[in-house]
């Protein structure tokens, strides 16, 4: 069956929600044993061999042209490295599906990010579409507490992956800006590699100084999942999704994380939400499928 590209940006997107979820989960498990730093330069080091080998593997290899104003890579590395590094941080403090609603706040803000950087203009029922979001993201945010939610009471490690999210948005209408023509595969390993570089700069000590020799196998079970399925694979997929979907079309897929995540944690022996709490849930499943319907 011959799929449009825009059908192909659409698939790419729901594996990469299905993959995403699961980093919250076992984030979670493993943020309280060892340093944002080292699971973060640790997980850009071996994302970035495993899409790099791949790169070189794949038809064409890696071109020199594909090294053209490499500051564009620092761009979009330093991007994701702020995401990942308080998204680890956050999850020291934050439940799962708390924090995976945060990030569910990103389609609003790629959708102003898209407009100021590629005018990509949001019609009324996309707007209304991320309001409706928003407001689910912030019920479940909130645990459904209305008081909570007049009184902003907001946990620390939400507000900092919130901060982390604002970097995410950014970068997926920065990718189509700065793309010159590079396959997914080349582009996203330019992004690793100066990723790692920075994340080296700022946290190699830390990585160095642990003791990954006697790290809990959360850890490592953790660091494989984040590394393969949570980067290399999601980096590629979200690269390929932005050159055939606007930037908001993209992120809706964010409002999927969630439900994912509900699942992840049950599949782990963890508990469902409050039925309240789900409330927001539909809510986010709402304003997906008015993101993902077709403009007539």
């Amino acid at each position: 069956m011959i799929r449009t590209p825009a059908q192909s940006g659409h698939l790419a997107m729901l594996a990469f929600s299905a993959l995403v979820a699961g980093s919250f989960s076992l984030g979670a498990l493993a943020a309280p044993l060892i340093s944002p730093a080292a699971m973060t330069v640790a997980r850009f080091g071996l994302a970035g061999a495993l899409v790099g080998a791949a790169a070189f593997a794949s038809k064409g290899g890696v071109p020199r042209s594909a090294a053209a104003a490499p500051w564009r890579y620092l761009v979009l590395g330093g991007l994701l490295a702020c995401y990942f590094v308080l998204m680890f941080e956050g999850l020291r403090t934050a439940a799962a599906v708390p924090t995976a609603a945060v990030f569910t706040l990103t389609p609003l803000m790629a959708a102003g990010f898209g407009w100021i950087l590629l005018r990509q203009v949001t019609s009324v029922r996309m707007a209304v579409a991320l309001a409706l979001g928003a407001a689910g993201a912030v019920w479940v945010i909130f645990r459904g507490d209305v008081q909570a939610i007049v009184a902003m009471q907001i946990g620390k490690g939400e507000v900092i992956f919130f901060v982390g999210c604002i970097a995410h948005a950014f970068y997926a209408p920065m990718v189509r800006r700065l793309n010159r023509g590079e396959p997914a595969l080349v582009f996203t390993f330019g992004t690793l590699l100066a990723g790692f570089l920075l994340l080296g700069l700022w946290g190699g000590s830390t990585t160095l100084a642990t003791d990954w020799a006697h790290m809990p196998a959360i850890v490592w079970i953790c660091l494989a999942y984040v590394s393969i399925a949570a980067s290399a694979m999601t980096f590629v997929l979200i690269q390929y999704a932005t050159m055939r979907l606007p930037a908001a079309k993209v992120m809706a897929y964010t409002y999927l994380v969630p439900c994912w995540v509900i699942l992840w944690e049950m599949a782990l022996g963890h508990s469902a939400p409050p039925a309240k709490v789900l409330a927001g849930v539909v809510l986010i499943l709402a304003a997906l499928g008015l993101l993902l319907k077709n403009e007539g």
